[in-house]
């Protein structure tokens, strides 16, 4: 197995790990309610997408 001869520095690990951060969710409004929603989901809140209503939602 191979081993690393020599000890790899801070400024080396953190290029590797730049692209490691976690990015915050992306979200849309729905058209009717004007929720935050993820975009292409239907909006758990009024049901719609697509400016029509997928599933009836109880009130």
């Amino acid at each position: 197995m191979p081993n690393p001869k020599r000890r790899h520095s801070k400024s080396r690990r953190g290029k590797r790990r730049a692209h490691d951060a976690l990015t915050p969710p992306n979200l849309t409004t729905c058209s009717q309610c004007r929720e935050p929603v993820l975009p292409h989901r239907v909006c758990p809140r009024c049901g719609y997408y697509n400016g029509r209503e997928v599933i009836p939602v109880k009130e």
